[in-house]
């Protein structure tokens, strides 16, 4: 049902199968993960597309180099958009698993520019930092001696960099497209992250907390990355928000968690920071126990610590069609019935909200 791409043979995949490792942090290595998949509506005469550029996230990484989640975030965006249209949508993922923001952007979003150049695009998609992270992550809790925070600073000034050079780059090629989103990063092996590092701060002498320092790192990035957004009239998904923390109100301060420490239009990048790392530090919660209530929680990390859970079935890093897994009458209030069971579900529900009501 499914084929692989061209030039993405027996022979390639052997020698890639040898240099790549996954684990809690990175992928050590990158491949190409491209999928095309088109939800076939009963009925419809039209077809539209929704083009999504990234790494593993979007790519729906699970462990194996040539099948991935068929519900990836940008699937379950573009089934729900499916209903509002009542057409068809081709969902274009164009991903790159381990790469960082650099590749991403000059080998994805550059120089695949033509998937979003068609006249029936409506959506574009993206989000590339994560492996800029999870990569200064590793050589940092790998340090001796004095610590360094030079590949940290790095991954953060990169990750501005090509986030603003995709959203100037979309907005050159995606003429068609209706809505531009960007999605943020969440932190994965956040509870694994609590713990002290083996080198020592050059100023105090001493050891420091991991996800004290890195942190701060994540917020100003995701900060940048909304920031960013407004200034090029994109939308931003808040992945950070609907990953991290609870879907009630656990500390009582009359604010459901998600949206206490969600991105807020003309706030300061400092005020964001505080609000994360202090104000609100208590209520985050690794995405690996999310709660959705005071009584019930979900798993929205799969068990490498690192990529969102999916629910349903797997699909070849090729091309293929079908019916929605959701008929209309289970998707009420614009969910459907596992919106908030499954990291993939959730964060493709948030891309949704964001969607035009229109073709």
């Amino acid at each position: 049902m499914f084929s692989r791409p061209n030039g993405q043979g027996v022979s390639f995949a052997v020698t890639l199968a040898a240099t790549l490792v996954v684990g809690s942090d990175a992928l050590a290595s990158t491949i190409n993960q491209n999928t095309s998949w088109t939800i076939n509506r009963s009925g419809a005469t039209s077809t539209y597309r929704v083009v999504a550029y990234g790494d593993s996230i979007y790519a729906g990484y699970n462990g194996s180099l040539f099948s991935v989640a068929k519900r990836a975030a940008p699937l379950v965006e573009g089934e729900y958009l499916a209903k509002d249209f009542n057409a068809n949508i081709e969902v274009v993922r164009r991903t790159k698993s381990g790469a960082k923001a650099d590749d991403i952007y000059n080998n994805k979003i550059v120089a695949e520019r033509s998937y979003m150049q068609t006249s029936n695009t409506r959506v574009v998609t993206f989000e590339m930092c994560g492996n800029d992270y999870l990569q200064a992550r590793s050589a940092f809790s790998s340090q001796t001696g004095t610590c360094s925070y030079s590949g940290l600073d790095t991954a953060l000034a990169n990750c501005t960099t090509y986030t603003e050079r995709a959203m100037q780059a979309i907005n050159q090629y995606a003429t068609s497209a209706k809505a531009k989103i960007v999605m943020n990063i969440y932190y994965p092996g956040y509870d694994a992250d609590n713990v002290q590092t083996s080198c020592t701060d050059p100023s105090t002498g001493t050891r420091i907390n991991k996800r004290a320092k890195f942190l701060p790192y994540l917020a100003k990035s995701n900060w940048r990355t909304c920031n960013l957004a407004e200034k090029y009239g994109f939308k931003c998904a808040d992945a950070f928000a609907e990953m991290m923390a609870a879907d009630y109100d656990s500390n009582g301060d009359g604010q459901i968690d998600r949206e206490a420490i969600r991105y807020r239009s003309g706030e300061t990048e400092a005020a964001y920071v505080a609000r994360i790392t202090s104000t609100f530090a208590s209520t985050l919660r690794d995405a690996n126990t999310h709660f959705v209530s005071s009584s019930a929680s979900y798993d929205y990390i799969q068990s490498d610590n690192t990529h969102p859970t999916y629910y349903g079935s797997t699909m070849g890093t090729g091309s293929g069609s079908g019916a929605p897994d959701f008929s209309d009458s289970v998707i009420v209030n614009g969910q459907n019935a596992q919106w908030n069971k499954w990291g993939h579900e959730r964060v493709g529900w948030i891309l949704s909200t964001l969607d035009p009501a229109t073709p």
